[in-house]
């Protein structure tokens, strides 16, 4: 599995710039006005990791195939979207069907580029948005509430966890805070998040830098960084022009320009590690001549579970994983000096799978 994540914020902050560059295409227009973003565009990566490269070689595999990640350019919202006001009804029902929230940030000044509240201030931009998300879920859940009545007076156990839900998600709503921080039980859990609400989703701010800023930022970007501190979520520092830029570049030029602007590496990189960290992913391996490839799973997942992400009839049959550990595999030059070394293990179901593990799965068809 890859991910889908939401590239959201205030109109002209840098949303369609960078999703120029994490896709590689002009397919998102970037112009400076509102709404220039009149649907979403959709737009799928190769996660970047070198492990693969690696396993590739010494397996001698004929082709590398990369886990990918899903990015969604969403139209800017502004203040009122929640009651509708500019095509606000329509961004947030594209937010609804994203697993994260990559909140772009304006954290740069450019009097050529218009900012639609006439300021640059990334923390009020960030509380306009997550305040529109929050009134757009306290309006879903009276709606919702009200519907339940009738099955509520018939006494149904699932109407009744479902308002039961919905009420503490109201509650913190109604305090000013998002969803996001009720704490849920394991039983809850899967109707939790079956009611999709806004502000549930976990926010990684963007910060939008200018490319003279990329390497350290500036004041903005540190407001941005105390703010996601406070909030318990996680933040990183882009220059989405020099995205763009190094979207264009061969590998070694772009590895030059890097150097010159002071970059161990391109902002994607780093964002979409920070993206792994915010919804607790992580990658696993298979390997051989025909192909080396990477597969994306939420960590603590089990290893029928993680051979379900390869196939169905994976998981359903599973009777044992032989794994490696990457640097192991590396170290001994593949799985025959794994097996050698006896660094190669039989793992039954309850296998948790670790990050780079090399996995070869054995099941009944």
């Amino acid at each position: 599995m890859g991910f889908k994540m939401g590239i959201v914020g205030l109109p002209n902050v840098g949303k369609s710039t960078l999703f120029n560059a994490l896709t590689r295409t002009a397919a998102a227009q970037a112009a400076n006005f509102p709404f220039c973003t009149i649907e979403p565009n959709v737009g799928e990566v190769a996660v970047p990791d070198a492990r693969l490269e690696t396993l590739a070689g010494i397996a001698k595999s004929k082709e590398i195939i990369p886990t990918r990640m899903t990015f969604v350019d969403i139209a800017g919202l502004v203040k009122g979207a929640s009651k509708g006001e500019g095509l606000g009804n329509q961004f947030l029902a594209n937010i609804r069907e994203v697993d994260a929230i990559a909140h772009v940030l304006r954290c740069f000044e450019d009097g050529d580029v218009t900012h639609v509240e006439g300021r640059v201030d990334p923390v009020a931009d960030a509380e306009t948005i997550e305040m529109e998300l929050m009134l757009a879920d306290l309006e879903s859940i009276e709606k919702r509430r009200a519907n339940l009545v009738r099955k509520l007076k018939g006494n149904d156990k699932e109407a009744a966890q479902q308002d039961r839900l919905l009420a503490a998600a109201q509650a913190v709503l109604e305090e000013g805070r998002p969803a996001r921080v009720v704490e849920v039980d394991a039983e809850d859990a899967k109707a939790w998040n079956m009611l999709q609400l806004l502000s549930t989703k976990p926010v990684l701010y963007v910060c939008n830098v200018a490319e003279d800023e990329a390497a350290e930022g500036n004041a903005h970007s540190a407001a941005v960084a105390e703010m996601a501190a406070a909030q318990g979520n996680s933040h990183v520092i882009i220059s989405a022009r020099i995205e763009e830029e190094i979207s264009q570049l061969d590998p070694e030029e772009a590895e030059m320009f890097l150097g010159e602007m002071g970059l161990e590496e391109p902002g994607l990189d780093r964002l979409i590690r920070a993206g792994y960290d915010l919804l607790h992913l992580e990658t696993y391996f298979t390997v051989g001549p025909k192909e080396a490839r990477a597969w994306t799973i939420r960590t603590g997942t089990a290893a029928p579970q993680a051979a379900g992400v390869i196939h169905g009839d994976f998981e359903k049959g599973f009777i044992r994983a032989e794994t490696v550990a990457y640097d192991d595999f590396v170290a001994c030059n593949g799985e025959a000096g794994a097996r050698e070394a006896g660094k190669l293990r039989a793992e039954g179901k309850g296998y948790v799978v670790k990050d780079g593990d090399v996995l070869h799965f054995l099941f009944n068809a």
